[in-house]
């Protein structure tokens, strides 16, 4: 982007407060999302990324130059943008180690639609469940997708066995459904053709500038996945779980036989900076231990991040903390690979999902391994998550040490 010369009176940008429909440009074609810009200061704003029902916070953002500059810190990415009139024209910018990728960014202030109309009458609709594959380079993965139309307009998700694709909105228009998300680090595009049934799907899905596989779906209201608690487990002739990891606050070695943790029900939150789906779960946590804290609970992350350095790390974790209000103690565990992972608990089996949730009870046992988080963006299976989840705590913050021991 090109910037002010230094010596010359800098001229005012004017940046209109509003709607504004952004693009990116993606493999698979035109990427769109919303975000919502509101003036804070003369030269900085507060945005949102707007998915469906989500109006997802990023960081302030600030003229810099002829430019505006939108940094999403916490997935190490942004938004540089020169600024003209009604529209927004540069890049989006994702830096990963040494992986840096770019996709070019554009944006119009005040057009709401989400993908450019055909003006076709939708040939189905496609509210309800599906039974989803999908594959890419000899591997598959069965997902349930859960959708809602109204008219040409769809939202929804895809539910995996570890997790879900968060929130997806877009258009259905003749026989084409067209989906997207952008979050900062979910940069999503799905598209796919409806047969004359109206019943199955054939389609294609690309993942920021690299990631692509092709997905085929049906039409199932019995659609379903396996059970999130019976994914991850413990190996034979292991009851308890152990490790020593420092804090990202202090650095200190902490354990679970640390004194603090006795006779009281601990969850254990396998988790990252960068994982969207933490989050996720980190706004549900994080809130919910404020509230129940006191009745002999505790919680402890375990942070997997890209870098094993400590104080690459440990800072990108503590801003997690500070912007989802975390009160519980978050520790520097190791590497966002799921491998790395496991050789850190090598108790377990296989890590197999980040996040996954460990509950142990008053005597140190591990009674419950709950892989991936079905998020607010899966409507009523974040709310039966919820459910499930106070109602397994109460069990566990019911039972007597000496009861739990004999169990």
């Amino acid at each position: 982007m090109a910037c002010q010369p230094s010596g010359k009176k800098q001229e005012q940008i004017t940046l209109k407060p509003g709607i504004w429909r952004a693009v990116l440009q993606s493999p698979g074609g035109e990427l769109p999302f919303g975000l919502d810009i509101t003036r804070k200061t003369d030269s900085t704003f507060s945005v949102f990324a707007l998915n469906g029902e989500e109006r997802l916070p990023l960081d302030d953002a600030i003229i810099q130059g002829d430019s505006l500059r939108i940094p999403i810190g916490l997935f190490e990415s942004e938004i540089v943008a020169k600024v003209a009139d009604s529209t927004l024209t540069g890049r989006f910018t994702k830096y990963i180690l040494e992986r840096t990728t770019h996709m070019p960014f554009s944006s119009q202030y005040g057009h709401i639609n989400r993908f450019t109309s055909t003006n076709q009458t939708p040939k189905t609709n496609l509210s309800g469940k599906w039974s989803v594959m999908f594959r890419s380079e000899g591997d598959s993965t069965q997902s349930v997708g859960i959708f809602e139309q109204q008219g040409s307009d769809v939202k929804g998700t895809f539910l995996t066995p570890t997790g879900d694709y968060r929130y997806l909105s877009g258009n259905m228009e003749g026989s084409t459904l067209q989906l997207s998300t952008f979050d900062g680090n979910h940069v999503y595009l799905f598209k796919a053709k409806v047969d004359e049934s109206g019943q199955r799907l054939t389609g294609e899905f690309w993942s920021g500038v690299k990631g692509y596989e092709t997905w085929t779906a049906v039409k199932n209201e019995q659609a379903a996945l396996p059970d999130a608690n019976s994914l991850t487990f413990l190996k034979k002739g292991y009851e308890e779980l152990a490790f020593t990891f420092p804090d990202v606050e202090t650095g200190k070695p902490v354990s679970l036989n640390e004194e603090w943790y006795k006779n009281k029900v601990v969850i254990v939150q396998l988790m990252g900076s960068w994982c969207p789906n933490c989050m996720d779960e980190t706004k549900f946590l994080a809130p919910w231990y404020q509230k129940n804290k006191e009745r002999g609970i505790e919680i402890i992350g375990l942070g997997y991040e890209r870098s094993p350095d400590f104080a690459v790390s440990a800072p990108k974790l503590q801003k997690m903390k500070q912007r989802f209000g975390v009160e519980y103690t978050v520790l520097l565990a190791g590497v966002n690979d799921k491998a790395a992972a496991t050789q850190t608990l090598p108790m377990i089996e296989k890590v197999m999902a980040f996040p996954s949730t460990i509950f142990i009870d008053k005597t140190g046992k591990v009674r419950r391994i709950h892989t991936g988080f079905s998020g607010p963006g899966t409507g009523k299976y974040y709310d039966e998550f919820v459910e499930e989840f106070n109602l397994f705590v109460d069990k566990l913050l019911a039972e007597e040490a000496a009861a739990a021991s004999s169990d």
